[in-house]
């Protein structure tokens, strides 16, 4: 018996979207298999029928996780109108498209990961999934004894409460040196938070994403995840 997959699957692991919004696709009418108009979500496919979006074929791609140190300066976005420098410049060498999982602002440095997956890309960006971040903050001025227990009990900020998982004065460095650990994926969520407090962040650097680590990538470099860290993210999701 030939081995089927679902199309909404095919779709995701083809670097188009995620499941569900393939699903939508789908529904849509945006989806052609053999030719012909598939509008049916749940329909299931053989991996070499002639799938069709936007009036081209796609096939399922290969899956690269690619693990970058990011410096500053680089914006998380495959192109820019302006004429910035984005990350994608860094990963010349790299033989497939990567997509940035989540962002970094641009003077934010550290760990960001990059893949063609978007089923674990949506799964990792997901709140429920509540992936582990940890920051090495550099402030203006020494953070206050109150406001390190502020944020460990929870702040109130514009968009709502937030609370650090962990934080605390970083060892053998001043006390404007904070590691603040994080679950949160909410926009310029750790800037904010010292921010409400009344403190400029001056450097913000990501040293771990989930169980990953910045251990031997330089600034600017990058490396390919290996099997047992792909394995470790995908039971994440």
């Amino acid at each position: 018996m030939e081995n089927k997959i679902r199309l909404n699957k095919f779709l995701s692991q083809a670097g188009i979207c995620s499941r569900r919004e393939a699903d939508k696709l789908i529904a849509l009418g945006k989806v052609r298999v053999n030719n012909k108009i598939i509008k049916e979500v749940g329909t299931k496919i053989l991996e070499d029928d002639k799938v069709e979006f936007g009036g081209k074929r796609i096939y399922i791609e290969k899956k690269l996780y690619v693990l970058l140190n990011k410096p500053k300066d680089f914006i998380c976005t495959l192109k820019d109108e302006r004429g910035r420098r984005t990350v994608m410049d860094l990963l010349k060498k790299v033989p497939k498209r990567v997509y940035p999982v989540g962002r970094l602002d641009r003077k934010t440095t550290g760990l960001l990961l990059l893949t063609n997956d978007g089923e674990l890309a949506q799964c990792l960006s997901h709140p429920k999934f509540e992936v582990n971040k940890l920051y090495h903050v550099v402030l203006d001025k020494k953070l206050k004894e109150s406001h390190l227990n502020s944020v460990k009990e929870g702040i109130t900020l514009e968009d709502g409460q937030i609370k650090a998982d962990e934080i605390s004065y970083v060892e053998n460095e001043s006390a404007n040196n904070v590691g603040i650990a994080i679950h949160s994926g909410r926009n310029r969520i750790v800037r904010r938070i010292f921010e409400h407090l009344g403190y400029k962040v001056e450097k913000l650097d990501r040293v771990i994403y989930a169980h990953l680590t910045k251990k031997d990538l330089p600034r600017g470099h990058w490396r390919y995840l290996s099997k047992q860290e792909i394995k470790q993210l995908k039971q994440l999701s």
